[in-house]
């Protein structure tokens, strides 16, 4: 029976079986030892003496003391060699490691996920670019210009960063560069320029906030968002007389880029209305914070609202100039034509001529006459889309154009214009559900049109603005509702004016970048 001096202590755990063993080992070498020491000094003493053995019993002792060292080194070699068999088979049997292989460096993100960053990345500077440039015009009318310089400054710097990430993404889309590894540093120099673009921006942050003043008193940057309010409603109605005349006199492709324009409008001042109303609140309660995140609420809405409105006004005039140049462009293309005829009649000898095969150029001259005939047709049938007749003359008498005409490059000048500045508005309007796809085409465009290259810039406006509307239908109206809360909400968040996250729209888009433009909450956390 166990004394109840040890019941209940713990037992404790013995040396590791190596240990033991070599223990053992190492004990049974070293008794070996003192026998083979003792074994000589004995036998002399049983002799009594020296006698005539005396010699050959030395010899026999010093042979005994001579093998001593040698059998040490032996079993201590076997003792070491065992304790280290059982040490490797104990880690054998207790390892953890699936194989015994240490973990290696976690695996690379794959390219998709790579592509999902870089887009993500874009549209997020992309926001902070905008919100920027549209807040730091309402400072400007309140500042010298030498005040507002350097946010200016780190605007046009983000700017250009933002420019160099698009052309990126461009040619990524394009298939440059066909490598993998090659296009997995393409996307992360993308991300790499949006950081730095929102980067400069979030450091010029807390200086606006000092600029702008908001919240040390918002009645002088109220009354300039009141005034303007007040300027935008008086046109909303002349606009949409000029929209209701212009579906008269054209037919509905022509208007196509505004229908809804005016609508969307008025949804804006609505919604303006009610922040402004709620901005003066809160500043005749002392809570500046709240009255300033409300009025920067109210002063996205109405730079919206003002982007419909010259919408309207910028086609109307559009339609109005390129119907007046229809006949000339008509005119004008008939001058190339002609003098691409007389080239291939001369054989190249005439000079001038396009630098592509015969066939090639007749079959050109001829779909390019096609196009002129229908035009023709189009201005004698009724309403026609001044300038989509633009488009086709431009598009098919430039390829064979020498510069007879001065009248073609201004066509393509004046199509390029109105397509990239409807896409453009688009996109600014609808920033909230537009992906990183139909902006990198629109920077292109404007791109290509600042190069002079017009049929290109109006091809990529086209493609960025379908691509657009295609992401507005896929997003919905998630925050469509009923209520004074819910008054325009759900266009402020698809318009980017608010950031969403929250039922009441989420705070309103601020000058920085994307540290710092939710710095503004209505309804603090």
């Amino acid at each position: 029976m166990t004394s109840s001096r040890f019941r209940g202590r713990p037992r404790q755990a013995g040396p590791p079986t190596g240990a033991r063993l070599a223990q053992a080992v190492l004990g049974g070498a070293i008794a070996v030892m003192w026998l083979c020491l003792l074994v000589p000094a004995t036998d002399t003493g049983a002799r009594g003496g020296p006698g005539p053995g005396a010699v050959a019993q030395e010899g026999d002792g010093t042979y005994t003391a001579d093998l001593v060292l040698p059998l040490i080194a032996a079993v201590t070699a076997v003792a070491l060699a065992a304790y280290g068999y059982v040490r490797r088979t104990r880690r054998t049997r207790t390892r953890t490691t699936p194989g015994g292989a240490l973990p290696g460096p976690p695996p690379q993100p794959t390219l998709d996920r790579f592509d999902r960053q870089s887009r993500a990345a874009l549209v997020e500077a992309d926001d902070c670019v905008r919100t920027s440039r549209e807040e730091l015009a309402f400072a400007g009318t309140r500042c010298d210009a030498a005040d507002a310089e350097p946010f200016g400054r780190a605007l046009r710097e983000a700017e250009a960063e933002l420019s160099a990430a698009f052309r990126m993404r461009q040619r990524y889309d394009d298939g440059v560069p066909g490598e993998e590894s090659a296009r997995r540093q393409v996307l992360a120099g993308i991300v790499g320029r949006c950081a730095e673009a929102g980067r400069r921006l979030d450091t010029e942050a807390a200086g606006f906030d000092v600029l702008r003043g908001l919240e040390l008193g918002i009645g002088a940057a109220l009354e300039v968002a009141e005034a303007r309010f007040r300027e935008l409603a008086g046109r909303t109605g002349t606009t949409e007389a000029i929209l209701g005349d212009l579906a008269e006199r054209y037919p509905p492709g022509a208007t196509a880029s505004v229908v809804g324009s005016v609508e969307q409008a008025k949804d804006r001042l609505v919604f303006a209305t009610v922040r402004l109303n709620q901005s003066r609140q809160q500043a005749d309660l002392g809570n500046a914070d709240l009255a300033a995140a409300h009025l920067r609420a109210a002063e996205g809405a109405i730079t919206q609202a003002a982007v419909f409105v010259d919408g309207v006004d910028r086609l109307a005039q559009e339609l109005t100039r390129a119907a007046g140049l229809v006949p000339g462009a008509l005119t004008g293309a008939e001058a190339e034509l002609a003098g691409v005829r007389e080239w291939l009649r001369g054989e190249r000898g005439a000079g001038g001529g396009p630098d592509v095969p015969l066939g090639e150029v007749r079959a050109r001259l001829a779909r390019a006459d096609i196009v002129l005939a229908a035009v023709r047709e189009e201005l004698t049938a009724g309403p026609y889309d001044p300038l989509d007749a633009l488009r086709r003359i431009a598009q098919a008498v430039t390829p064979l154009a020498a510069g007879r005409a001065g009248v073609i490059p201004a066509a393509a000048l004046l199509v390029a214009r109105s397509s990239t500045g409807a896409a453009a508005d688009f996109v600014s309007t609808h920033r909230g559900a537009v992906g990183a796809a139909a902006r990198t085409r629109l920077a292109t465009a404007e791109a290509l049109l600042a190069d002079d290259d017009h049929l290109a810039a109006d091809a990529r406006a086209g493609e960025a603005r379908h691509l657009a509307e295609q992401d507005v239908r896929a997003h919905g109206t998630p925050y469509a509702g009923s209520g004074a809360h819910a008054i325009g909400v759900g266009g402020a968040v698809l318009g980017g004016i608010l950031l969403g996250g929250d039922p009441d729209g989420g705070p309103p888009a601020s000058f920085g970048g994307p540290r710092t433009r939710a710095r503004r909450r209505p309804n603090p956390p």
